[in-house]
């Protein structure tokens, strides 16, 4: 960890709760639906919610065990920060009165609206040694994993006749409706990703900013 950049006590120790929190909600589905016949572990990690919720965990139990500063971290961090602010948004406008196999209303708000919370207020908030700017190729690298995940499930849907949100299934809407849908949501990502890039550590980029002026 940089000499002049300390993590609070505090903020470990938020970190590791929401993220053992995290570690509950994404096994609950699974362990309750284990002699389902009807259940699919498979589809169950093909949500995009899934996916970046783990990686979620991850952020949150590392960052309050090591706290690490670096620059690939931060990349990372903020990476996983942005997929789950992703999670939130599109659930919030596309997916809220959708089934998405998440029926206990509990493991709903923590996986799409508590958890990206902590990571955004986390990543907005808390001091980083490392701040990272809203460069072309950082926000190229962040939206890797978003358009990755399009096309595994728009190659793998066909093939088990299944999809995992309703905006990514050609069979209700068609491929041109689909593809018109999913510029709109990889502009909208592009502007997530500059947001969440240049508002890192806000605080002190204000302080800053004042000092400047």
């Amino acid at each position: 960890m940089s000499a002049s950049v300390r993590t609070a006590w505090w903020i470990r120790t938020y970190r590791i709760g929401f993220g053992l929190l995290g570690v509950i909600a994404l096994a609950w589905i699974p362990l309750r639906n284990i002699d389902s016949a009807a259940f699919s572990l498979t589809n169950y990690l093909s949500y995009f919610t899934i996916e970046s919720n783990v990686l979620a965990v991850i952020v949150l139990l590392v960052g309050g065990l090591l706290a690490p500063q670096g620059p690939r971290w931060q990349t990372f961090r903020g990476a996983v920060t942005l997929y789950m602010l992703i999670t939130m948004v599109v659930y919030a406008v596309l997916l809220a009165d959708v089934d998405v196999m998440l029926t206990d209303k509990w493991i709903n708000d923590v996986l799409h609206r508590i958890l990206p919370l902590v990571l955004l207020l986390d990543w907005l908030f808390v001091a980083m040694a490392a701040r990272l700017r809203p460069t072309p190729e950082l926000v190229g690298l962040w939206l890797i994993f978003p358009v990755v995940y399009g096309v595994y499930s728009l190659i793998r849907g066909p093939i088990v006749d299944w999809y995992p949100y309703p905006f990514i299934d050609p069979r209700t809407q068609g491929y041109v409706s689909l593809t018109i849908g999913l510029v709109v949501l990889l502009v909208v990502f592009v502007v997530l990703a500059i947001a969440m890039a240049s508002l890192g550590d806000l605080r002190a980029r204000w302080r800053e900013h004042r000092a400047e002026g």
